[in-house]
């Protein structure tokens, strides 16, 4: 039994850029030195299907470790600051279940599907927009799509959508560890705290509306006394964001694998149960999301001894590609006959509260842009979000033939 401080653990170099480009080799490296454990300049990072899986649901022996990322990033007592620690992520019982019970009704599978229209209208307008151009850097398209859907799940005029895109990509970038960043976070938030605060003012002063769109949800609960007036609009600015970033980046990276795979592509177009199948095999290919979690006490996990205070980042972004727990890890297989039990989403009491309406739309939104973008091809350099945090595609330009 040793101390994790003991063990010789390959160095993992999360922020330097080229490892966001492929992080692949050297987690493989890693995997030979150690089975599931290496180490950053930020704490340690779990790479290993199986563990990241159970620690995932060692709730009681873990804090989400929000705190952490604000140390890192100086911000402490700062107005961004405030908002993270405020985030239903950083919260135990009995406040995570409260804040998360007052609009877990807005994200049920039912709900997902009663959106699905709404997704193929707002994907279809935007595809009658770009798709005659020819060309165009994907990933600002795909910018475009979910954000519009969670306006139309909150209930939002989307006058207001330029500025408060620009504010969610910014916001996206949150946990990259990056203390540069902090000016930036902080106009974001300001922006998108005087957006929804407006938004809020404005439902109290009109009423009406849809009882299951969330914002309504959300102002029955601070009626009811379940929320406050900060916990209600961090919790909105929170939902725009976790329904932007990921989302968006998911659908990106799709296409990124697709340029590789054009009869998977064309299948999309024509077979939308195989299209479903792409979506799930990309979740265990290419996750986005990285979480971090901070020992609440010593614990003893396998024949390391983790003493409190210790962070960790558990790395969904590859727990999909452990050969331990998929074969033929590496190859992208839509049709493999292994149940895949990719955890794109987590686990744990802090599993995504929006998977279900986040499945949906990239679900139906590759199978409409499929038939309008034939023949996809790369057009230029693709470029990378850091890889702490919400990893994913910053920059994808490709060209194709309009349909």
């Amino acid at each position: 039994m040793q101390r994790v401080t003991e063990l010789d653990l390959p160095h993992l170099d999360i922020q330097d850029p080229a490892f966001a480009i492929d992080p692949m080799p050297q987690f493989e490296a890693a995997r030979r030195r150690h089975p599931w454990l290496a180490k950053s300049d930020f704490g340690y990072v779990v790479h290993e299907y199986q563990a990241i899986r159970e620690l995932t649901w060692m709730d009681d022996k873990f804090n989400p470790s929000l705190d952490a990322v604000i140390e890192i990033m100086g911000a402490a007592h700062t107005p961004w600051g405030r908002f993270m620690l405020d985030l239903m992520l950083a919260k135990d019982p009995p406040e995570h279940t409260r804040l998360r019970n007052s609009v877990a009704a807005s994200f049920t599978p039912r709900t997902a599907n009663r959106l699905r229209p709404l997704m193929r209208e707002v994907v279809s307008g935007l595809l009658d927009e770009w798709v005659p151009k020819g060309r165009f850097d994907f990933a600002e398209f795909a910018s475009h799509f979910p954000v519009r859907v969670m306006f139309g799940l909150i209930g939002a005029s989307t006058e207001s959508l330029p500025g408060i895109r620009k504010a969610l990509e910014t916001q996206g970038l949150s946990a990259s560890l990056d203390k540069s960043l902090m000016p930036a976070l902080e106009e974001a938030y300001r922006e998108l705290w005087a957006f929804v605060d407006k938004l809020v003012i404005e439902r109290q002063r009109d009423g009406g509306g849809d009882d299951d769109e969330v914002l309504n949800r959300l102002l029955a609960s601070r009626r009811a006394g379940e929320l406050d007036d900060v916990e209600l609009r961090n919790m909105l600015i929170f939902l725009f964001a976790a329904g932007y970033d990921t989302s968006k980046n998911m659908l990106t990276l799709i296409m990124h694998v697709m340029l590789r795979y054009p009869d998977y592509w064309q299948r999309c177009a024509e077979d939308k149960a195989f299209c479903d199948k792409i979506v799930e095999e990309v979740f265990r290919y290419h996750s986005v999301s990285n979480i971090y979690r901070s020992a609440r006490e010593e614990i003893q996990y396998r024949d390391v001894i983790i003493p409190a205070g210790t962070i960790l980042m558990l790395t969904l972004t590859v727990a999909g590609r452990d050969p331990l727990a998929f074969s033929s890890a590496d190859e992208f297989n839509p049709e493999r006959k292994d149940p895949n039990r990719h955890m794109a989403f987590g686990r744990g009491i802090h599993i995504c509260l929006g998977q279900h309406v986040a499945r949906a739309q990239i679900q139906e939104g590759l199978h409409l842009i499929a038939p309008r973008l034939r023949n996809p091809r790369l057009a230029g350099q693709v470029t990378w979000r850091p890889f702490p945090g919400v990893w994913g595609i910053r920059s994808l330009p490709i060209e194709f033939t309009p349909s």
